[in-house]
Formats: structure tokens, sequence, C-alpha cells
């Protein structure tokens, strides 16, 4: 049986004209504002590198911060092969203090693309290190762990030996967007908590659902936490209790254009894409509670479509905070 929904939020991409970028980073923010006035808990933004979406999601939030008082601000997920560990941490601390501690880090390992690698270390590529070792750099700096070691006064300048401004808690609500046994397995072992998108690997079976459970039972086995360790899902959900005809009509289009891929596992890595959601909140609802994944988690930060306009995620974002929230079993705080 499903517990009810504790929490609720949303993940958002910011695309952009190349011509007019500030247009979609508002819309971003003014999408986030909406969030908090619909009482959701969460928000949450992409990570784009060299496409038109958002570069710099940290930025983003920092700006939403200033625009917003309750709602929390996560990245979903910020990929440490474009990073150094020291600086993210840096960033993400003075945008915690700024915020006052409303900040939910969302990182993944990884290497970068091979076109990428040596724009991004034109000398080191070869060398560089893209596994966990930057998730424990990051977690490390933001605990506040030494990073060198000296302390002190050099002429009229006072050094700290760890990263500034230390933000406590930080760590604690930094999170980890897993698609593998490994990876949740990682996680759990470092006290992460685990972002489970709607992209997994198919390693045990091709039955989506059943593999994220696996995923976050795994993760939970490994977490000092255990079952209390925190999950949150992230499926892409379209309710349409609210829409327009016009609207409706460009929904089906697009999870229509998206479900073959849903059929099969993708590409050598074996990446099996869940269904997007489409329907009435009540449809939705009663789709999750039989989801397996879904029934092992009172989190959720279900992500919004791609391509749509700033009216349609008006329209999905008060559906889903008004209808297919409460049906769920949430209620705003």
């Amino acid at each position: 049986m499903s517990k009810a929904l504790r929490r609720l939020g949303f993940l958002t991409i910011g695309l952009f004209d190349e011509s007019e970028p500030r247009r979609g980073h508002e819309s971003v923010l003014e999408i986030i504002e909406l969030g908090e006035r619909l009482g959701f808990d969460s928000a949450w933004v992409r990570h784009r590198h060299l496409q038109y979406g958002i570069s710099s999601p940290v930025a983003v939030l920092a700006a939403a911060a200033q625009r917003t008082e309750r709602i929390e601000l996560g990245t979903a997920v910020i990929p440490l092969g474009w990073e150094n560990p020291l600086r993210l941490a840096e960033d993400l601390a003075t945008v915690d203090v700024l915020s006052g501690g409303r900040l939910n880090p969302g990182v993944s390992a990884g290497a970068p693309k091979n076109r990428f690698r040596r724009a991004l270390y034109p000398d080191t590529a070869d060398v560089e290190d893209f596994g966990f070792d930057r998730v424990r750099r990051l977690l490390s700096h933001l605990r506040g762990d030494p990073v060198t070691g000296f302390r002190g006064t050099e002429g009229f300048e006072e050094y700290s030996d760890r990263v500034q401004p230390h933000a406590p808690g930080l760590a604690s609500r930094l999170w980890y967007g897993g698609g593998s046994l490994r990876s949740v397995r990682l996680a759990g072992e470092h006290g992460m908590n685990l972002l489970t998108s709607n992209v997994v690997r198919a390693e045990e079976s091709e039955d989506f659902g059943a593999i994220q459970r696996s995923h976050i039972r795994a993760f939970r086995a490994h977490h000092a936490d255990g079952e209390r360790a925190r999950v949150s899902q992230g499926l892409v959900v379209i309710p349409t209790d609210s829409a327009t005809p016009e609207q409706r009509a460009k929904y089906e289009a697009y999870v229509r254009r998206r479900t073959p891929r849903t059929a099969t596992p993708q590409g050598p890595e074996r990446l099996l894409f869940a269904p997007d959601l489409l329907g009435t909140s009540a449809r939705i609802a009663e789709q999750l509670h039989a989801h397996p994944a879904f029934r092992e988690v009172d989190e959720v930060a279900f992500a919004l479509p791609f391509t749509f306009e700033h009216a349609d995620y008006v329209q999905i974002l008060t559906d889903i905070a008004t209808r297919l929230g409460p049906e769920l079993g949430w209620r705003a705080g």
C-alpha cells in the first residue's frame, strides 16, 4: 500500500531561445514563485551544458532564493565531471546561506562526453578522475573538513582551513541522482539522499517499476538510516483536469512521440525510460498507487515536460498542487 505523500516537488529544465535567453530564465523564476504560492515543498532545476537550458543552476537558484521565502530549492542534477568540488562547495554554501538553509543540491558522477573533455580540461583530460571520488570530495568540503593545512593570518589576510562560508546542515541535504545498482549503493554508503528519476539502467530486468523499487531498497539497505533514508521519485506527470482542448491535444502528441522509447532498453547502457503519466489527476493517482517504486516513497519531484509553454506549466503545476497532490494524500504546509 502506498504511503501518504509527505513532500511534493517539481522539476523544470528552463529552456530558452538563444536570441532571447532572459525570457526563459525569468520563466523559471516565475514558475518557482508560483510553486511557492501553491504550497509546493520543493522546486528543482535541471542542468544542461552547451544547450538551450539552464547551464548554471546554482546561479538561477541564488536568484530564486531572493524571490521566495519558504520553498526548498534543488538541482537535479549537477554532473560533477564538469566541476571542481572545492569551488562548487563554495558556490553551494553561499546560496544555502542566502536562502536561509533551503538548498538541496543534487549531483551525479561520471565522465563528460568525449567532445567536451578537451574544452573543459585542455591539459589534463587524460588524467582526470571522473569517478565517485569527486562526490566524496564535495561531501567532505560541505561537512567542513579541512581542505588545507593552514589556518590563520598571512600578512593582512585571515585564512580558514575549510570552505567558507560554512553552511551547517548542507551536507545532509546533498542528493545523488542514481540510476544503477552501483550508484545507489554508493549513495547509501556515503549517507546521501537519493533522487530516482524516469530513467534507470536495465540491469536486473526490463520492468521499470521493479528496477526502480530494487534501487530504492538497495540504497536503504546500504544507508545508516535504513528505511528512514530519504528517497525522492521524479516521474513525468501531466494532469489535464483544467487543461484546454488545445493543451490536451498538445500533451497527447508529446506523450505519443515519447512512448516508443519506453518499450525496450535504449543504447549500449540499456537505459530504460518510464512512460509519461497523462490524464486526470484521479487517473494518474491510480497509476501511481499501483507503481512498485512509488509505494516505497513519501516524497516526489514530478518532472515538467521539456518543451511546453509557460501557460502550460502554470496549468500543470496548479493541477498537481490542487488536485493530484491531495489525491496522493499530500496537504500543503
